[in-house]
């Protein structure tokens, strides 16, 4: 590995976690095609970046949250009855989303799934429900589209976000939610890979180039979010799309 991979590899996984265009399926092309592998450690900071993104954009809701304040009881319990999905679904099946990842094709497919949903997303979300109208099935549908988004290709934040436009959330709730519903999800994630990390020791990467890919990816996942809620606001999700749609059936047919 070097400094200038590392960079590249944190702008890629800072903008394309939170840009809805998967940042899992750009991780299976980068793999196949330019022959970049991150392995273990480098990846697990690379992730505790983008946490640190949102950290930093919804710093005083997830201090709220922590806290228990009362106006913030209700986002706390809706996040992680959200979050148990994905948690359960990707330890039952961990096996076949790890096929999943060795499956170009299957990213292809998933991709033009995920373009859809984004073309879709400008058409609905007409209704303006907020916090004090969040209900259970709410936290439970959007918690399924984050776990259906465990499949390469699939975005997380563009099939959460347009889970909770599709059940009238406020454009600017269902954003937020989006985003706090991945740092429980980022963050067991980071925690496991932390476990395995601490049996393998660092491989193939320096102090200093984890800590040049950490910043890398708070930075671009920073901008991205920042990006990410100015277009949702404008209902301009779609543009996303035609990219997806692209990608997704250059990989389909020529790959």
């Amino acid at each position: 590995m070097n400094l200038f991979k590392v960079i590249i590899l944190g702008i890629v996984q800072g903008v394309t976690e939170f840009l809805p265009i998967s940042s899992s399926g750009h991780l299976v092309i980068f793999q196949h095609f330019l022959d970049i592998q991150e392995g273990l450690t480098l990846d697990v900071f690379l992730h505790f970046g983008t946490l640190l993104a949102v950290a930093i954009v919804y710093w005083d809701d997830i201090v709220g949250m922590i806290t228990l304040k009362p106006e913030y009881r209700k986002l706390t319990l809706y996040v992680i009855l959200g979050s148990i999905p994905a948690g359960v679904i990707g330890i039952l099946f961990e096996d076949v989303f790890e096929q999943l990842f060795a499956t170009l094709r299957v990213v292809g497919f998933a991709l033009l799934v995920t373009g859809t949903l984004l073309w879709l997303s400008d058409r609905v979300g007409k209704e303006t429900r907020y916090l004090k109208d969040l209900k259970m099935s709410d936290a439970w549908v959007v918690g399924f589209a984050q776990a259906f988004a465990i499949i390469p290709g699939i975005s997380r934040s563009g099939s959460t976000i347009v889970a909770g436009l599709f059940k009238g959330l406020d454009r600017k709730l269902a954003a937020k939610y989006s985003f706090l519903l991945s740092v429980p999800v980022i963050g067991g994630a980071t925690l496991l890979q932390l476990k395995d990390l601490a049996t393998v020791g660092l491989v193939n990467v320096t102090v200093i180039e984890l800590v040049i890919g950490t910043i890398s990816s708070v930075i671009a996942g920073y901008f991205s979010i920042k990006l990410l809620l100015k277009l949702i606001n404008q209902e301009k999700l779609s543009i996303f799309a035609y990219y997806c749609w692209i990608l997704g059936l250059s990989v389909i047919l020529f790959f």
